[in-house]
């Protein structure tokens, strides 16, 4: 029998109907998404059915997989190192990339991380990182190899050649009302994260008010799917739900969060970073214990702290954005190249307790100020952001600054003003906070679970 066509428009069909497509039906639509084939039109209606209908265990891994050797695959063998990474599905403020990946590298482990742009009301590891002027986040693999052969560590993102099909994906999602789907959330991360030839991966997926998943039991569903699909992958893996309530740490910005993280490299320690700290040395632990130095989680951590504390941390971070081509001299005074054009600075409107916070509708008065996109392509802004002079539960004075907004485009400050009013809570009893890290799922958990 001939071998039978396959019509893209038949699988937006099927997909919206609740039907099953094969591999091979998959297998021909990330290719098209690759080669820029299918149009954005017909790739969007697709990504509208998958958010819709789901997708069954077999497609899941069909597109993982797919999308993985969609373009070239990096092989970390050579480095004679263990290679593990740490992934965030997203939240407001969230840097832990620039302190984990120097942490774990530093404890003796190659940390090859491939990393996404602005998506939704969240920040991008890439725009934060090309804040810094001279940063090259488009390299080879052969450059790629020279950055964790030098540093140990290096962030990257997709180019043209590596996992390219998510790149196009990982943009339409964006702009279609489809970030939120945890089965395109899965397949996304993990074919970066398997295609970078990881060892081992820790992931931090997010639950609250600035989560893309705020609901608990929808944030546990993706962390489970994660864990299972690395399983399946036969990498080392565990995930840890964390809360995301409120911006994390001090500042929510691109250089802002750089400056944030450098000072906590250097072992300079703000109050309002505590949070940012914590976690950020609890996923360092998971990383170093899966990569096999430590015995345990905790004795990771206890690792992870010492590195901070020695020095040793920042000297990778140093070493990785130099052989990036970044400039490490503003690392000596991070805040002096902070130079926003306009900042406003909001006050409490009357006394009480930070109740509440609505995480999401920061990050979209963070984005509205310039520090995101409006559209595919657009530039972001260095400068423009936030930072928090609060966290949930604190006392307040009437009159006392809860934030400080910065732009590079003072005409931007009014609507973002409106929005943080609206979005910060203040009453006269302080609130139920949950803990920073919510639960840890591993690949025991995922294996004693099923029939």
């Amino acid at each position: 029998m001939p071998e039978q066509t396959i019509h893209m428009i038949d699988l937006i069909r099927r997909k919206r109907d609740g039907g099953e497509l094969t591999p091979e039906e998959i297998q021909f639509l990330v290719a098209g998404a690759a080669s820029q084939s299918i149009s954005q039109a017909q790739l969007a209606a697709w990504l509208m059915a998958a958010w819709i209908r789901g997708l069954s265990r077999n497609e899941l891994h069909a597109l993982t997989t797919a999308m993985r050797f969609s373009g070239e695959v990096f092989d970390p063998t050579p480095l004679g190192k263990t290679a593990v990474d740490k992934h965030s599905t997203g939240g407001v403020g969230d840097k832990t990339s620039f302190l984990v990946a120097p942490i774990a590298a530093a404890a003796g482990l190659a940390v090859p991380m491939i990393s996404g742009r602005a998506l939704g009301h969240t920040g991008g590891t890439l725009d934060k990182l090309e804040s810094i002027p001279g940063y090259r986040t488009l390299l080879s693999s052969e450059e790629f190899s020279a950055v964790l052969e030098k540093a140990g560590a290096s962030i990257i993102g997709q180019t043209q050649n590596l996992v390219p099909a998510d790149r196009v994906l990982y943009a339409l999602r964006d702009h279609t009302g489809t970030v939120e789907s945890p089965y395109l959330i899965c397949a996304s991360i993990m074919s970066k994260k398997l295609a970078a030839g990881l060892n081992a991966l820790v992931l931090d997926v997010k639950t609250g008010s600035g989560a893309f998943l705020r609901n608990y039991a929808d944030a546990e569903f993706l962390a489970r799917l994660m864990v299972r699909t690395g399983e399946d992958a036969g990498i080392r893996i565990a995930a840890l739900l964390t809360r995301m309530d409120e911006p994390l740490g001090r500042f929510s910005g691109n250089w802002l969060e750089v400056w944030e993280s450098v000072e906590l490299l250097q072992n300079k320690r703000h109050p309002i970073s505590a949070d940012l700290l914590e976690l950020s040395l609890v996923l360092a632990g998971w990383m170093i214990y899966l990569g096999g130095k430590a015995g345990n989680a905790e004795a990771g951590r206890q690792r992870a702290e010492e590195l901070i504390v020695s020095g040793a941390a920042y000297q990778v971070f140093e070493q990785m954005v130099a052989a990036h081509g970044g400039d490490t001299n503003l690392f000596r005074n991070p805040a002096a190249f902070h130079k926003p054009a306009g900042l406003r600075v909001l006050t409490a409107s009357r006394g009480g307790y930070l109740a509440a916070v609505d995480c999401t509708q920061v990050g979209w008065a963070v984005q509205r100020l310039g520090a995101g996109r409006e559209q595919v392509g657009g530039p972001v802004s260095a400068h423009a952001g936030l930072e928090m002079h609060v966290k949930l539960g604190a006392r307040i004075q009437a009159g006392e600054p809860l934030c400080t907004l910065f732009t590079e485009e003072p005409h931007r400050l009014d609507q973002p003003e409106q929005m943080l009013r609206a979005a910060l809570t203040i009453a006269d009893e302080p609130p139920q906070i949950a803990r920073m890290i919510r639960q840890v799922i591993t690949s025991n958990d995922i294996r004693s679970a099923e029939p």
